[in-house]
């Protein structure tokens, strides 16, 4: 069962694989077992995210309270990210995704892509870079921190 609590808990956008693989680490599973089911997890956002957006914007876009809410999102994810990502581009994307700090996975990183109208495969590409770093430098500070106690 903290098998499954640590993918969900990975593919959700309350906290992703930085408190999926400590989740998991600390209910007992293995370190690689911890982070291979986080960062699988954290891999799925990506296509599932982006073509969720795609498809609820097509479908709801007439919605006064639906486009008022993404407009809102919208602008609160290009003031979240815009310094990094505009200046920087794919590169910045992938920097931005790879930080383990709130508010910087993922699900922002994928928002900010679909909204600054970046190439899906590239932008694709960058987040799961950023994915894959964060969730070795999660992994890695929680295999050394069980070390440490």
């Amino acid at each position: 069962m903290d098998f499954l609590y640590t993918f969900l808990i990975s593919i959700s956008p309350l906290g992703e694989a930085r408190v999926g693989i400590p989740y998991g680490v600390l209910k007992g599973v293995p370190v690689v077992y911890a982070f291979l089911i986080g960062w699988g997890a954290n891999l799925f956002v990506y296509p599932l995210f982006y073509k969720g957006i795609k498809l609820s914007n097509e479908a709801l876009w007439k919605s006064r309270w639906y486009k008022k809410s993404a407009l809102y999102l919208s602008k609160r994810a290009k003031s979240k990210t815009k310094s990094s990502i505009q200046k920087y581009g794919l590169w910045g994307l992938m920097v931005f995704v790879m930080i383990p700090l709130p508010i910087t996975g993922a699900y922002m990183g994928t928002l900010a892509a679909y909204i600054l109208r970046m190439d899906y495969k590239k932008s694709l590409i960058a987040v799961n870079v950023g994915v894959t770093i964060s969730c070795l430098i999660i992994a890695t500070m929680m295999y050394f921190g069980e070390k440490t106690f």
